[in-house]
Order: C-alpha cells, then structure tokens, then sequence
C-alpha cells in the first residue's frame, strides 16, 4: 500500500527522502481520485525500493497542499 504522507511526517517522508518521490494529493469523495488510486498503487508496488510513492488525503491534512499551492485534486 502506498505510502500515507500527513502534514506531520512529510517533511520527514518527502522533503527528506534520499529517493525520488511521487505525492498523489487526494480526498475519498474525488472520483478521478479513486480511478487512478489503483494506478498509484501499482507503482507503488513496482519501484517498492527505488521511489517513495505516497498520497496526501487533503481533507485530513490541510496544510500540506496549502503550502505547495495544491488547488485541484488529484495533483501529483
């Protein structure tokens, strides 16, 4: 499973991370959101090792996508 970016660890899990990283900012009601979850977790799942693959869910971490001008979701 992908992994779950807050705005408690993203600094820790992103900003910091010594691999490349993919952030998929999300919400549960976004309906291109759940079409391409599959998608996020395949590559997940295919650069496990390689890449840190992550979602923000932008309804429980709000600072987050404010700080990086997310207006629109899904942003990756």
């Amino acid at each position: 499973m992908a992994v779950e970016f807050t705005d408690a660890n993203f600094k820790e899990l992103v900003l910091d991370s010594d691999k490349p990283v993919l952030v998929d900012f999300w919400a549960t009601w976004c309906g291109p959101c759940r079409a391409i979850a599959p998608v996020i977790e395949e590559l997940h799942t295919e650069l496990d090792g390689k890449a840190v693959i992550g979602k923000v869910n932008v309804d429980e971490n709000s600072d987050t996508p404010v700080t990086y001008g997310v207006r629109n979701i899904p942003t990756l």
